[in-house]
């Protein structure tokens, strides 16, 4: 089955880096899971009120420049928030920003750069991300459905 994005979320792409846009809509179609966009461009004001709520750890935002977006998965028509699906998504987002040549960042796996160059699957890069972070005597944060240029 191929997915389309809804009129909602190409409005929430509205501003948004054009090549981040290309990749998101390329990438739906590409999915096993079907997509929304929840968020594109943030205002710093957002942006405070995310970091105040833990839902954020930065005011560096790349929402607020328009080169991150957040995508929200679903199964039917429920929203869902399971890291293995969000996997699948990332593997979209991977495969369409190869396509491009577009570099992504993937908030599951913020060590790694640039998704298009890692070598295995999505799972095994936000695995390698927590692992580091453990060694470091750090705790991860996961961001599944962040992406970002």
């Amino acid at each position: 089955m191929t997915f389309r994005l809804s009129k909602r979320s190409h409005e929430r792409l509205i501003g948004v880096n054009k090549d981040l846009v290309q990749v998101v809509n390329l990438a739906i179609g590409k999915s096993k899971v079907d997509f929304g966009v929840s968020e594109g461009l943030r205002s710093v004001e957002r942006q405070k009120e995310l970091v105040e709520q833990g839902a954020s750890q930065t005011m560096k935002s790349m929402h607020i420049t328009g080169r991150a977006v957040d995508l929200v998965a679903y199964i039917g028509p429920k929203v869902c928030w399971e890291l293995n699906v969000y996997d699948d998504v990332a593997e979209a987002m991977r495969e369409a920003a190869r396509e491009l040549q577009v570099p992504v960042r993937w908030g599951a796996a913020w060590n790694i750069d640039d998704i298009t160059k890692w070598e295995g699957t999505m799972e095994e890069a936000m695995n390698h991300y927590i692992d580091t972070r453990r060694k470091e005597g750090r705790r991860p944060f996961i961001d599944a459905p962040h992406f970002e240029i």
